[in-house]
């Protein structure tokens, strides 16, 4: 199992908390500092079972500087989106788990953990 975190980030760290109260085997991944590659992130994408403008967080400066919003979010836009979140990782939800199983969750809730953490 692996997470994706932003230390600076209150939900990751709660993440964190709940995957060491449940005992449980993981790595951290810094995604700020060990930045994703474009097929990091097609592959958590196809493991989230989401498309990238799922897990982008379009309230960020780089977002707004981008113009995200106006953005298409169709399977023609799909790599314009993934190239974008490995440029700018900021715009990258968080946090992020991969599941042992093959899966992925967004793990901004304890439930969401949690369930990362039955696969």
């Amino acid at each position: 199992m692996e997470i994706w975190i932003n230390p600076a980030c209150s939900k990751c760290r709660s993440a964190i908390s709940l995957l060491d109260a449940e005992g449980a085997d993981y790595t951290v991944r810094r995604y700020l500092e060990d930045v994703p590659s474009e097929d990091e992130i097609r592959d958590v994408l196809d493991r989230l079972g989401l498309e990238p403008w799922d897990i982008t967080r379009t309230q960020e400066a780089d977002a707004k500087e981008l113009g995200l919003k106006e953005w298409a979010r169709d399977e023609s836009a799909r790599e314009r989106w993934i190239a974008a979140l490995s440029q700018h990782p900021k715009l990258i939800q968080r946090p992020i788990i991969t599941a042992e199983d093959g899966t992925a969750v967004v793990g901004r809730t304890e439930e969401a953990v949690r369930d990362a953490l039955s696969r």
